[in-house]
């Protein structure tokens, strides 16, 4: 059976009896438009039902959940099965002027999913399934409500294929949210981020245009509109359709492990890996605090995990630089089982719910930055989280590295009073944040916008922000596209967190 998406943490409300966390009031959805999307595709007006979709992973908002409240509540989920159901849910509440907001797995961690101001919910998980495989070009086509798992089932059993997509998330989200959200897998440094994977899409604008883009190997026919709605959250378009490039299961596969005396070594090593042109699939280093936790480090030093598949040629050439950068800069040899333990534990997300439940603030926050800024983002980013009141830790590890810099990944936690769990948050954000941008690193690697940090958008695109605006103006005059995200202004109100 398909996948259907997995609640973040129990939600204590009675059923039915959810209520909205946002002060704003949530736009509903009156009888005449409702009898309109009812002769569409299905609609589920069940109260516990929408209470449960007008919610995600965003940490903040599993606090919420155990005080009874989600985000916002939408009025309704409409569960369209086609492009053509999608266009006519759009052209319908663009009319009406209601709000829409596209869901799949539900998994994102910055409330990107939820509905900011009511109105419908757009359920893509009955948009779901491989529709055609061109194994010659190693292209697939999948519709956008397809869970991960479900996509490589099919390419891994059938074609012998594979995407090469893992994230954390990779058994709750769906192609869709990967696209939309500009996600990255734990595989990356092989195989990319998901923008280097698409290859095209189909796409429903807001008075429901139905449009392609996209489609053919390094096309030059204008500015690449593919790239434009990757990454766009459901602001500009609803996806309907992908295409992406898939590979031929890998034939071998390498590990291996190293110690650094510090952090900067292990940075050093990445780099010269990355500038000799060697692509492991896994590069991950963690500080001292995160490599003593489970990863084989004392405390004092820093854990590099290797992982590389694929042709065994280029597997055997990509581990000895490796080795060569990694003796360049330091290191020795750990034990290679650390990298099967990673392995096994890498999509374990139980620790959050237990801490959420015991009162902790944690979070994670991804940014990714030049290499030559890394070393300072490294250690501003986490002295200004230290310094906010209650903060308890702020530690980092590198997760994705390419040719000109790396993703670094942040993990804080704070014991506030229950009282200041919100502005706690709030402070640990804006703390960490403005460190990186103030060290040359950018907003988001992969996590995305969403709401959660919509406010820092105008400060880290300056300029470019209002031209941003524009194009939402134009591709959705009415604004009806998840509003109150990517820190677009919205005609159903301020923004509505923090």
């Amino acid at each position: 059976m398909p996948l259907s998406p997995t609640p973040p943490i129990d939600l204590t409300a009675a059923a039915g009896a959810a209520a909205g966390h946002y002060p704003s009031r949530p736009v509903e959805v009156d009888e005449e438009l409702l009898h309109a999307l009812d002769e569409i595709c299905e609609v589920v007006d069940d109260d516990g039902a929408v209470a449960e979709a007008s919610r995600d992973w965003w940490p903040l908002a599993l606090h919420w959940s155990l005080q009874g409240e989600v985000p916002q509540l939408a009025d309704l989920i409409a569960r369209p099965r086609s492009v053509d159901e999608v266009a006519a849910v759009l052209t319908t509440c663009n009319l009406g002027r209601v709000p829409v907001t596209v869901a799949g797995g539900r998994s994102g961690v910055c409330g990107a999913s939820t509905p900011a101001f009511g109105g419908v919910i757009l359920d893509t998980t009955a948009l779901a399934g491989v529709v055609s495989v061109d194994a010659v070009s190693g292209i697939v086509e999948v519709r956008p409500g397809t869970f991960g798992p479900d996509l490589e089932r099919v390419l891994n059993g059938e074609h012998g294929l594979s995407v090469g997509h893992f994230p954390q998330s990779f058994d709750l989200a769906t192609v869709g949210g990967w696209v939309a959200s500009r996600g990255a897998g734990q595989y990356s440094t092989r195989y990319g981020k998901i923008e280097h994977m698409v290859v095209g899409l189909e796409a429903v604008l807001a008075d429901g245009t139905v449009i392609r883009t996209g489609g053919a190997p390094a096309a030059a026919a204008g500015p690449d509109l593919t790239q434009l709605l990757t990454g766009s959250e459901g602001t500009l378009a609803v996806i309907t359709d992908v295409w992406l490039r898939a590979h031929p299961l890998p034939a071998a596969e390498r590990r291996a492990a190293y110690l650094f005396d510090s952090f900067a070594d292990g940075i050093e090593a990445c780099r010269l890996t990355m500038r000799r042109g060697a692509t492991p699939a896994v590069l991950r280093l963690y500080d001292a605090p995160e490599s003593a936790r489970g990863r084989g480090g004392d405390g004092t030093n820093c854990v590099l995990l290797v992982l590389d598949e694929g042709d065994a040629l280029l597997v055997d050439a990509t581990m000895a630089i490796v080795d060569e950068s990694c003796t360049t800069a330091g290191a020795t040899p750990a034990d290679v089982e650390l990298v099967e333990e990673w392995m096994q534990h890498r999509n374990d997300t139980s620790a959050l719910q237990s801490l959420t439940h015991k009162g902790f603030v944690v979070d994670t926050m991804e940014i990714a930055a030049p290499w030559s800024a890394l070393d300072a983002i490294f250690d501003a980013t986490r002295d200004a989280m230290m310094a906010v009141e209650h903060a308890r830790a702020a530690t980092c590890h590198l997760s994705h590295s390419y040719a000109d810099g790396a993703c670094l990944y942040f993990t804080f936690a704070a014991t506030p009073p229950a009282d200041e769990i919100e502005s706690t948050y709030v402070a640990l954000w804006d703390a960490g944040t403005r460190a990186v941008l103030a060290n040359g690193g950018n907003l988001s690697h992969h996590h995305g916008i969403g709401i959660n940090r919509g406010r820092f958008m105008a400060e880290a695109l300056g300029t470019a922000f209002a031209t941003l605006e524009q194009i939402k103006r134009t591709l959705d005059p009415n604004g009806i596209l998840n509003p109150g995200k990517l820190g677009f202004p919205s005609p159903f109100g301020p923004a509505p967190w923090p």
